[in-house]
């Protein structure tokens, strides 16, 4: 007997033209807000920034989420978590670049991601400042849009193994400074890379990883929230997602951090890169030996 689906299960056909333009509007609104002055403050101890831009762009998306679809879970940046749906829900980073945007850097996107049981199956990225939306659908491909179009494929293209990559690097808000694993990470990266960009806007990583801009991504205990999208979009553009062991990644947004650390790349490059992230393996037992040089011990 075929079992009826739940009223409350979306068209994706209908979720991706939704997403695509609550991203575009929250976006229009960002461009809006960052012409004048902005109003940031630190909201935790690590030193990460909100602005009323955040809140603002994250009030328009979840509105419009709960308009549409009441019975979904929201789980949004700013706000937490809203009416949590163990079926459906939508991950919502309504300003990934706040850091970039108190400095004056425009690279800064919107993110949305509505997940099936906690898997993404529709992802979208929007930068404003381009204007362009990339997005994707599981199983359905990749996407790029510009002005008012419905979306052309978007493919990683195939590109010779280069002798020295150019990596993104992005980690989670609570990683310490003396965290070891990310320290020897880092030297590794850092030492064999032709170059490690730390762009502050995890998502536009990933858009510059499907486009072919860069050649991988490592990501030690990132953020939830901004994940699943960007991971769908490089998936469903060809790039391999692994587990910093080299191992199947588990792409549900509620696995615990230590879980959630990953290595991302083109196939023909892949195995490469998680060579080069378990090298970390070897080198951690003499960075752990080593202290951290702290802000008070120079005078800061």
């Amino acid at each position: 007997m075929d079992v009826e689906p739940s009223r409350d299960t979306p068209d994706l056909r209908d979720a991706h033209r939704f997403a695509v333009e609550a991203a575009c509007a929250a976006g229009r609104l960002l461009r809006r807000g960052t012409r004048g002055e902005l109003h940031a403050r630190a909201k935790n101890a690590s030193g990460d920034l909100v602005t009323d831009l955040d809140l603002a762009a994250e009030r328009l998306i979840v509105d419009r989420i709960r308009a549409r679809w009441p019975g979904h879970g929201v789980i949004a940046e700013e706000g937490g978590e809203y009416a949590p749906d163990e079926s459906w829900a939508w991950l919502v980073d309504p300003l990934d670049g706040t850091n970039n945007v108190a400095i004056g850097l425009p690279a800064y996107v919107v993110g949305i991601a509505l997940c099936e049981r906690g898997s993404p199956v529709l992802g979208v990225v929007h930068d404003p400042v381009a204007g362009r939306t990339w997005s994707a659908v599981r199983g359905q491909g990749a996407f790029v849009h510009a002005g008012g179009e419905t979306g052309r494929p978007l493919r990683a293209p195939q590109r010779p193994v280069p002798a020295a990559p150019v990596l993104a690097w992005t980690q989670g808000h609570e990683v310490r400074r003396d965290d070891s694993t990310a320290r020897a990470l880092k030297v590794v990266l850092d030492s064999t890379a032709r170059r490690v960009l730390q762009l502050w806007a995890p998502l536009l990583s990933w858009v510059m990883l499907a486009r072919g801009d860069i050649d991988g991504i490592v990501g030690y205990r990132p953020e939830a929230v901004d994940l699943p999208a960007g991971m769908l979009l490089a998936a469903e553009a060809g790039i391999v997602v692994r587990a910093l062991d080299g191992g199947c990644f588990d792409d549900r947004y509620g696995c615990p951090a230590e879980r959630r650390s990953f290595v991302a790349g083109p196939p023909e490059t892949i195995d490469r890169l998680v060579k080069l992230v378990t090298a970390a393996q070897w080198i951690e037992p003499q960075v752990r030996r080593l202290t951290p040089i702290s802000l008070t011990s120079v005078g800061w």
